[in-house]
């Protein structure tokens, strides 16, 4: 059974067969994905996620990217309706940058935090609220899971080896048993998993 209070931390991130999470270029190499990124099952894995979330949490290179991207969305007719949906659901919702370099915000709605991840996130689950959604920032991820405030762990499952780049889950990780929420199949033989953290 799992167990939590108040509220949950979400993880969610594309990683490659290999367990990569971007590609030999740094974290700009990610073009392997985007195939994957725009199907159905990717879609509607993200749509599940972010209905029940009400604060978003980011890197700065994520924050940066989603804010060159995901604006114009939210008003484009033409985009896939869920596209828009999560487009004006990011614009709306509570926006928390995790950043030891910005002075500003990036992004209007954002606030920046230079602090521990696990100290942030212990102070948002302190207030009302929905999910607390980690967006694809895969420093956040790793010291969460890292500190275990990772209460449900989401991935999308590339069917492609990178062949180089940095991997998610490095040497260290403290020991921990996780439970299967939910799976699905499809998008070019991508694959969704959710997990929930079993404490």
């Amino acid at each position: 059974m799992t167990e939590h209070t108040g509220r949950r931390v979400v993880a969610n991130i594309s990683l490659s067969l290999d367990g990569r999470y971007c590609g030999p270029g740094g974290p700009q190499d990610h073009m392997w994905v985007v195939p994957y990124a725009v199907t159905d099952l990717a879609r509607d894995h993200l749509t599940d996620l972010w209905r029940t979330a009400t604060t978003a949490v980011m890197g700065r290179v994520n924050a940066e990217g989603f804010m060159g991207y995901w604006p114009p969305v939210a008003h484009d007719e033409s985009a896939d309706p869920r596209d828009r949906g999560f487009a004006d659901w990011l614009a709306n919702t509570e926006k928390v940058v995790l950043s030891g370099t910005l002075a500003d915000s990036p992004w209007e709605g954002a606030r920046i935090e230079d602090a521990p991840a696990a100290e942030v996130v212990d102070g948002l689950r302190a207030q009302e609220g929905g999910d607390i959604l980690v967006l694809s920032s895969a420093s956040v991820i790793r010291a969460l899971l890292a500190a275990d405030r990772v209460d449900r762990l989401a991935l999308v499952l590339v069917p492609e080896f990178v062949g180089g780049g940095p991997r998610l889950f490095e040497d260290g990780l403290p020991a921990e048993k996780w439970s299967l929420a939910s799976h699905a199949a499809g998008g070019h033989g991508a694959v969704t998993l959710v997990y929930d953290r079993l404490r």
